[in-house]
Parts: C-alpha cells; sequence; structure tokens
C-alpha cells in the first residue's frame, strides 16, 4: 500500500545527478543554469514538454538548484539563466498540462513557481547571489516571468527574439507567476505601455524592450554570450560571499513514508483522514549548539535549524500537493526550550555569517511557504513543548492557537511555557514586510517593543494570554472539548471560503511584490482558472493549438 502511494506521489526531493531539463555549471565565481527540458520528461503523461515549455517537475529542479547554489557555492556571486536550445529561451508553461490538468493542481503549480521565482529574487537581494538571464529566444509568458524574477536581462537582437506575456490575448488567463506585478512595481513600466504589452500576442524585441523598461539591455546574437560573461563577472566582483568558503554539501533529505505517517528526523506528521487533520509535531534540538562557528560550519545540514528548515520546508509542500482534502494542520512541539533558545543565539548573533546567513534565510522562505498555504493552521501549547523564538513562529503564523493553562491530571511535568527570542524581533518577515508579532499587533505597534523587553521570560498561559501571543487557554477540563470543537467546526466550513478568509486576515498592513502576487494575483487567477472562458468548452486554455476559435461570455462579472 505504501509503496503503491509512493509511485503516484510528487516527491520534490531531487539533486542535479536528477536533473533532466536543467544543466548546472560552475566557473569560479559564476554559474550558469542552462534551461534544455527534456520534451517527453513531463511529471505526469499526456503533454509533450515543446519548446522548453515547463511543467511542475521542471520547477522543482530550479528550486532544488537555487537552494544548492547558496549552500553548496559559497564562491559563487552571479548566476546566469540561459536556454540550452537554439531558437528558443522558454515558452512558458505547457499549455496542454494546464488544460488537461484539475483546477487545484493549476493553482498549486502556480504558487510554487511563484515562490521559486521569489527565491531567485531572494538570493540577489539578501544572499548577494545575483540572478541574471541570457534571452536567446522567444521569451514567452512564464518563460518572461522568470526572467523577471532576475535582476538583469540581456536579449538577442534579432528577428527572432522578443520577450512577451499572451495569457489574455491567447488562453483567456493572466500570467500566473507575478508577471503583471513585476512589470509595474519591480521594473516600473508605465502602465499604459504596460497594458498593450500585456495585450499583445507578439510581444516586443529590440530596442523598444529596452526603453519601455522590458529588459535592460540587447545586443547582437553574435555578442551576447561575451556581454553575459561579463556582466555576470561585474555583479559578481560586487558580493560579500566568501570567494575561499566550502560549501555545505545538500544531502539527500531522509523521509519515511508509511501508511499515513511522514517521518523526519525533526518533524512527524501523522495524518488523520476521518477529520481532515495533519497532526504535525516538530522536536527540538537534542543537545547544545556548537560552540564557534567553524564547529558550525563541519556540521552543515545536520545543524539542527537546517534540518529543521529542509524537513519543514519538504512537508510542507508534500501536503500541499499529495494530501488536498487535509485541510487542517495542527502544529505542536516537543523539546527543551531552553536548547530551541540556545540556538536562536546563534542564529542571532552571527548574522555576518554567509552560512548562518543562508539559514536564517531559508527558515524565513520556509515559514513564508507556511503563510501562503490554503490550509488552516493551529497550534497547541501543552507540557512538553519547546514554543521558543524560530518555533514560537508556529504559533505567530496559526489562524488559531491554544495553551493548555496548568497539567493534565496525572501529568508531572510542568506547566507549558513559550519565550520570545530575538529572531521574532526581525529576521522571519512575511510577505506583506512585517514581522509576524508586527502583524499580529498592527494596532499597536508600540506592543512589539514592549514585547521585545521580555525576550528569554518563561511565558505561562495566563502570561502568554496577557502578552497576546495565544488565542485561548483552557485549564484541563475544558482542553480535549474545545479543541476537538474547534477542529470539528473548522472541517464543518467550505474550504474554498476558508482559504478566502485566511488569505484575507493573515496579510493585514501594507502591500508589497510578494503580497499581491499571493493574496491579489493567486486570488484572481484561481477564480479565472474556474470560469468558462478559459476552462469551458469553447474556452481558451481548453481550443488552443486546435485551429478552433475561443467563444466568451462577453458579460462582465
Amino acid at each position: 500500500m505504501a509503496d503503491e502511494r509512493e509511485r503516484v506521489l510528487v516527491d520534490f526531493r531531487t539533486e542535479p545527478a536528477k536533473y533532466r531539463h536543467w544543466r548546472l555549471a560552475v566557473d569560479g565565481p559564476v554559474a550558469t543554469l542552462t534551461l534544455d527540458v527534456k520534451e517527453d520528461a513531463g511529471l505526469r503523461p499526456g503533454y509533450e514538454l515543446k519548446l522548453n515549455s515547463y511543467d511542475l517537475g521542471v520547477d522543482i529542479e530550479l528550486h532544488d538548484a537555487v537552494q544548492r547554489l547558496r549552500f553548496e557555492h559559497p564562491e559563487v556571486g552571479a548566476v546566469v539563466m540561459t536556454s540550452g536550445k537554439e531558437r528558443i529561451f522558454c515558452a512558458g508553461a505547457n499549455i496542454r498540462m494546464l488544460s488537461q490538468s484539475e483546477h487545484g493542481w493549476k493553482v498549486n503549480f502556480c504558487k510554487f513557481t511563484n515562490e521559486t521565482r521569489n527565491a531567485i529574487e531572494d538570493a540577489t537581494a539578501e544572499s548577494k547571489q545575483a540572478y541574471l538571464t541570457a534571452v536567446n529566444g522567444p521569451c514567452v509568458g512564464g518563460g518572461y516571468e522568470l526572467a523577471l524574477a532576475t535582476g538583469w536581462i540581456v536579449m538577442a537582437d534579432d528577428a527572432n527574439t522578443a520577450v512577451s506575456l499572451p495569457e489574455v490575448p491567447l488562453l483567456a488567463v493572466l500570467p500566473g507567476t507575478g508577471g503583471l506585478t513585476r512589470l509595474v512595481d519591480k521594473r516600473r513600466v508605465r502602465r499604459d505601455r504596460a497594458d498593450f504589452f500585456c495585450t499583445t500576442e507578439e510581444g516586443v524585441k529590440g530596442q523598444r524592450a529596452v526603453e519601455w523598461g522590458l529588459v535592460d539591455e540587447v545586443v547582437p546574437r553574435s555578442r551576447l554570450d561575451e556581454v553575459v560573461r561579463h556582466r555576470a563577472r561585474e555583479f559578481a566582483a560586487r558580493t560579500d560571499r566568501p570567494a575561499g568558503g566550502r560549501g555545505v554539501a545538500l544531502t539527500s533529505l531522509a523521509r519515511t513514508l508509511e501508511g499515513d505517517e511522514v517521518r523526519y528526523r525533526w518533524v512527524l506528521c501523522r495524518v488523520d483522514r476521518g477529520r481532515g487533520v495533519a497532526e504535525i509535531t516538530v522536536r527540538g534540538p537534542a543537545v547544545p549548539p556548537p560552540a564557534d562557528l567553524a564547529a558550525l560550519h563541519e556540521l552543515g545540514c545536520v545543524f539542527w535549524p537546517l534540518a529543521l528548515a529542509r524537513e519543514l520546508d519538504d512537508l510542507i509542500l508534500h501536503l500541499r500537493t499529495n494530501e488536498p482534502e487535509i485541510g487542517i494542520w495542527v502544529f505542536t512541539t516537543a523539546g527543551r526550550a531552553d536548547l530551541v533558545e540556545a540556538y536562536d543565539r546563534v542564529l542571532a548573533a552571527h548574522p555576518d555569517d554567509w552560512l548562518v546567513r543562508e539559514i536564517r534565510l531559508y527558515l524565513r522562505r520556509t515559514l513564508k511557504r507556511l503563510d501562503v498555504s490554503s490550509r488552516s493552521i493551529f497550534a497547541l501549547v501543552e507540557p512538553g513543548s519547546c514554543f521558543a523564538g524560530t518555533l514560537l513562529e508556529l504559533v505567530l503564523a496559526a489562524d488559531r492557537a491554544y495553551m493548555l493553562d496548568g497539567v493534565r491530571q496525572g501529568d508531572e511535568r510542568p506547566p507549558a511555557t513559550m519565550r520570545l527570542t530575538e529572531m521574532n524581533f526581525g529576521p522571519y518577515p512575511m510577505v506583506n514586510g512585517l514581522t509576524r508579532l508586527a502583524s499580529r499587533f498592527l494596532a499597536e505597534p508600540g506592543r512589539v517593543d514592549k514585547l521585545r523587553t521580555r525576550i528569554g521570560e518563561h511565558l505561562d498561559a495566563a502570561g502568554a494570554a496577557e502578552a497576546g501571543l495565544v488565542t485561548f487557554t483552557p485549564d484541563d477540563i475544558d482542553w480535549d472539548d474545545e479543541v476537538r470543537i474547534a477542529l470539528e467546526e473548522r472541517t464543518a466550513f467550505s474550504p474554498d471560503a476558508l482559504t478566502g478568509m485566511e488569505a484575507s486576515l493573515r496579510f493585514c498592513g501594507p502591500e508589497t511584490l510578494e503580497s499581491k502576487i499571493f493574496a491579489r494575483l493567486s486570488a484572481w487567477q484561481n477564480w479565472i482558472f474556474q470560469r468558462p472562458n478559459a476552462v469551458g468548452p469553447k474556452g481558451a486554455l481548453v481550443v488552443y493549438g486546435t485551429g478552433q476559435r475561443s467563444e466568451f461570455d462577453r458579460r462582465r462579472i
């Protein structure tokens, strides 16, 4: 049974030796990621990945490559993305794949590609590993969105090469990977020009693409490689990454699937299909952190915060893609809060060390992935838990948190407490640019400063409630019933309504490029993907490539 399920599950774990669509090469301070999609190697049967188009499998490899470049190659300061095909850069997301996929698959696919593009931007801005794109052929739809995620775009100046976002005129959907937002928010393309660009199939090429801000420079095809190499060396020279640093190998992530259990070293998930609940337990570290940075670097990927980030990230992706009917994720922790706090002190004390910086950024991205997942998130704080600092972020990310006031009869462990650390006050912002504490207390910004004075304090149920860190604090008599009723009520609600409600409530405050993509674009695309103009019998996504014309309901909704 487990073997049969394993064969049909999407596995996000991969490594360069297993890549079928990307080639990764490193030459001193510059790495090159070459997209050369194998047409007959789609993740699912029924379509061919022609014209360097991509599906989820292609993007899983890209996600892995971005992570490995950050951790395994500290010497790399610039990454060039280009195509291995002679006359095409990338045709974007594969249309046949989209047209035959169920709605949820399409939406999750767009979400994951968005997160991967955000990781590229994060690498450029925070890891000082700048990404640039060499466009050596038509760069269409999601292909251009991939280029938009990089910090510099160089395009061949010839009759064949153009950039385009033709989703509206061709497919009756939106560019699903942040293209609209990056045009006007990131590249600051004028609205009227962006309007024309997004409603023409042909795209824009040559000097006009530079003048409009769609690319950064165009050069004759004969000079494209030369110019890109020069630009990459320029960007690499600006990095603060250690040229002589030794990378940390991201070894194969150990995971066991047995029945309804997903087990890692530090994370355990039990799926209760009857209730539609995933019970996720995160275990705190077993030993104190290493005494110095040299020892930390020696530990590499078994260093607890890095191991935790990798395992939790993989679990989130696994549940999101392979368990769509499990709508509630309940987080608990087990371990010693003082050890979690000790590891947080190491992360807080060495923000300029390249490896510590990458670990902090990985944890930040993983927590963001949790935030944007369309699942109800509950946290249960009980005796034996270790919700401190980095792990306390799970409570702050939850839609609702319950903390047991006191202990259960017969339990000799002390009552549960939680602790704030320096890591709760900046290193892990949400997609709205605010910390989870700042988002929580949007009406009381001064409260966050007051909470900073309580770093390291053992907050029991009364103290956590007074600090505003938990929702309810039932005692032993009421605990089981209150938690049970809360979960039963949640499963009785419409999953669609909950997704819309949760996304609206989680990202209060200012809008950013990321929050627009996940809160605004995702909501619109979710709706448009279900409309007959896109996916009906004569919808544009369905009849694309058949020679038939789309038939639209002309009413504006």
